[in-house]
């Protein structure tokens, strides 16, 4: 497991890679990257945190991800700080024999982040900068694993 927060952006290749080398049990590979939209009048975003909580937070939901679903190794990646439009925010990579897991993990994982994760976002528009509250259709898709305790059955 691989939890990181930065300011720096990161190589979505590299980050494959380190996770696939030498392993000849990887069957598939999700990955999802997140990025700055500059939709309804954004023209930047801050992203802040509380160092320490933010990756102990990760780190639980990554831990109950690799309870939940045979994974061979997953990386968490979060950036803080101010965004434009078009530039990186998060990647979660999660790899495993089969691509079911894999995917499931993933999106898990995102769930997770946009609800749970302690990051504060301010989003800067031509009418002032303001503070973004969490919207309630990510707590819906985050409540959905509460309810969903199953674990994919390895298939291709």
């Amino acid at each position: 497991m691989t939890v990181r927060l930065q300011r720096d952006d990161f190589d979505i290749g590299a980050e494959i890679a380190r996770l696939t080398a030498g392993r000849t049990d990887v069957g598939a590979v999700a990955t999802f990257t997140g990025i700055c939209r500059g939709t309804e009048g954004v023209a930047a975003m801050t992203l802040e945190h509380y160092p320490g909580m933010a990756e102990a937070e990760i780190e639980r939901h990554v831990e109950e991800a690799q309870s939940r679903w045979p994974l061979l190794g997953v990386t968490v990646i979060h950036r803080f700080g101010r965004f434009t439009p078009g530039e990186n925010i998060v990647l979660v990579v999660a790899t495993s024999s089969h691509r079911e897991a894999a995917f499931a993990a993933a999106e898990f994982l995102m769930d997770y982040l946009k609800v749970s994760a302690p990051f504060w976002k301010k989003e800067e528009r031509a009418g002032g900068d303001g503070w973004v509250e969490a919207r309630d259709t990510d707590a819906v898709a985050a409540k959905r694993w509460a309810a969903d305790a199953r674990k994919p059955e390895a298939a291709e």
